[in-house]
């Protein structure tokens, strides 16, 4: 077939796009298909990419790149998929993780009144500790820090931080053992 050119209008132009989909329309398909390798969505993005191209076709003259100007709309359609993609995973993974880690679930009042009580038994029970044990295991467990912002903050070494918080286990060891058997 000969190139194109804008001065084809109406009936001839619609013509000469369906012939260039026919001609080339499966091999597109295949090709998104091998790209996001899931069936529904290779389907909706050669419709994006039918669409496209239909919007454009009045702006394409050489009908040689017919195929290269097709595979090039469905590989931008692919990477606007993929890029809309990541921003989707980051807000489940930010966003929803962040709300269902904030929202949590009512406890009856009594386990809550029971786990309030726990939870200052054992804050007196840490009270016992000598400081230097105390501090680590407040920072990790109940401050969520890190064992290497705990030693920055406390300007100790890693290793150190480690052996006071082993320590500190192993004293809080029989102490909490007599709590959960009351």
């Amino acid at each position: 077939m000969k190139p194109l050119n804008n001065k084809y209008s109406g009936d001839c132009k619609e013509t000469c796009y369906e012939e260039i989909i026919k001609e080339h329309g499966n091999a597109i398909y295949a090709y998104i298909f091998s790209l996001v390798k899931h069936k529904e969505l290779a389907e909706d993005i050669y419709q994006e990419v039918l669409i496209s191209s239909y919007l454009s076709f009045s702006s394409f003259e050489d009908y040689s790149k017919a195929k290269s100007w097709l595979y090039k709309i469905a590989i931008n359609k692919c990477r606007d998929y993929w890029r809309k993609e990541k921003t989707s995973k980051k807000f489940w993974e930010e966003t929803v993780y962040t709300y269902v880690r904030d929202t949590s679930v009512s406890l009856p009042p009594e386990d809550t009144i029971m786990n309030k009580c726990a939870h200052e038994e054992m804050i007196d029970t840490l009270e016992e500790l000598p400081p230097m044990y105390k501090e680590p295991l407040l920072l990790f467990y109940y401050h969520n820090n890190t064992l290497l912002e705990i030693s920055d903050k406390t300007k100790t070494p890693l290793s150190t931080v480690k052996t006071r918080m082993k320590r500190a286990k192993e004293q809080l060891r029989p102490k909490v053992n007599k709590l959960v058997s009351i």
